[in-house]
């Protein structure tokens, strides 16, 4: 029994190449911490945008899930990954590297900005699909919850960094010169993963199908899977006020709190220690109550602590905006890491590409739409009115979760065991 046991939970350490493909991931996620603060810092800042103008740069960043992502999964599925991540990675050192050079010679604009952020945000959604494609067949199926969890652990650890790094950097160079890490950061990534020897198998050729109808079957099989429409309901409500709320809190931050760049840094550094905790303790929990219990619980206990985002006010406000978003981004690390691993275990390994794409457009093509209303809504209301307005989007997740099919399958710890299609080779899917 010990001896079954073993293999299934022992450190990834070992594994040379996924080591390279977690360091990789590393240095271009707390590279990307830095841009998530600098980007729209350096059109506050510098460029004096407005509230709306600020909401449109999220906009524009997220739009691309909903022209790219699709097509990208379909195109994933008939290609060798790891040259795509490659790829991706220069690409984007490529464009963030743009923006200090732009700066240097007193040339940066807000088109130049839009220009950036839509690029990049194509690249990261690539990038993303075939990450979510490549690790399955990295690492033996026993072994992907464990990485899961490393993943969403590094991930985490980038956002606690990231933004304290990040709100420095802006503090002493400004906001486009702090850009420069960022750029860096692709190509420390790219490099680490030209180190991974492991070789895919080449896709089997599909002369027979045309693109659209590869695309169609990736997402008939998410409709018509009531488990994983629900998941990509609950993550869409989720991600339509997290841009929403990204929208709108530099401007709070930096006008109705007045804090400055470092103060902003640190409470995102702050609040995403309760990402960290969710990602350490989400397997162990799921081992305990079981995956899809998890996702219910992981919601329905951290919604309500939104409230806080709009109470912050006083000499406590950055603490308690701190607490809010940790508690919330502990939950949704929590969820992410569940509903990661539930869909791990239903999809079919030729459909991973698919799959992904089609639950990435419906959970985070909805991005564009939060973003904008946030941006109108500070606007019009101001901040702290559009802040109310979000955290009321946030209390109607637990509603979602507990009225879906998956509150069906809360039986125990095991209650995901194996592929629901009973293929031996299904179940290798990577979180939205």
């Amino acid at each position: 029994m010990n001896t079954r046991r073993r293999p299934r939970h022992a450190p990834l350490t070992g594994h040379r190449d996924f080591r390279l493909f977690l360091l990789g991931y590393a240095a271009s996620k707390t590279g990307s911490q830095v841009t998530l603060l600098a980007l729209p810092l350096a059109a506050a800042l510098q460029l004096d945008a407005s509230a709306f103008d600020l909401g449109l740069l999220t906009v524009v960043e997220t739009a691309a899930m909903l022209i790219a992502g699709l097509p990208a999964g379909a195109w994933v599925d008939k290609v060798r990954r790891l040259p795509v991540l490659v790829q991706a990675d220069l690409l984007r050192f490529a464009v963030i590297g743009s923006l200090p050079v732009a700066a240097c010679m007193d040339r940066l604009t807000l088109a130049h900005l839009y220009l950036a952020a839509a690029v990049t945000g194509a690249a990261t959604v690539l990038s993303d699909i075939a990450s979510q494609s490549f690790l399955p067949g990295l690492l033996p199926r026993d072994r992907l919850i464990a990485g899961n969890g490393a993943v969403a652990t590094v991930q985490s650890s980038a956002e606690v960094v990231g933004p304290g790094i990040g709100g420095g950097l802006v503090q002493a160079m400004g906001a486009p010169l702090a850009l420069v890490a960022d750029a860096i950061s692709y190509l420390v990534s790219a490099v680490l993963l030209l180190g991974i020897r492991f070789r895919e198998a080449a896709p089997a050729p599909t002369a027979d199908r045309t693109f659209g109808k590869d695309i169609l079957k990736g997402v008939g099989f998410v409709l018509g899977h009531p488990e994983l429409r629900a998941i990509a309901v609950t993550t869409g409500t989720s991600n339509l006020f997290t841009a929403f709320l990204f929208s709108v809190q530099t401007a709070f931050w930096t006008r109705d709190l007045a804090l400055s760049p470092l103060e902003i840094g640190l409470v995102l550094s702050a609040s995403a220690v309760g990402g960290l905790a969710g990602a350490l303790l989400a397997g162990r929990m799921a081992r305990r109550v079981g995956q899809v219990r998890l996702i219910l619980l992981s919601v329905t206990v951290t919604s309500p602590f939104a409230l806080l985002w709009p109470l912050s006010a006083g000499p406590s406000a950055p603490y308690t905006f701190a607490t809010g978003l940790a508690v919330v981004w502990s939950g949704a690390v929590t969820y992410n890491v569940a509903q990661l691993t539930f869909r791990q275990l239903v999809c079919p390994t030729e459909l991973l590409g698919r799959m992904n794409a089609t639950m990435r457009f419906l959970a985070l093509g909805v991005m564009p739409l939060g973003a904008l209303a946030g941006g109108a809504l500070a606007s019009g209301w101001g901040p702290r009115a559009a802040l109310w307005v979000c955290a009321a989007g946030f209390l109607c997740l637990p509603l979602l979760v507990l009225s879906s099919p998956l509150r069906k399958r809360t039986t125990g710890p095991a209650d995901v065991a194996g592929p629901v299609t009973g293929d031996p080779d299904h179940g290798k899917a990577r979180s939205t």
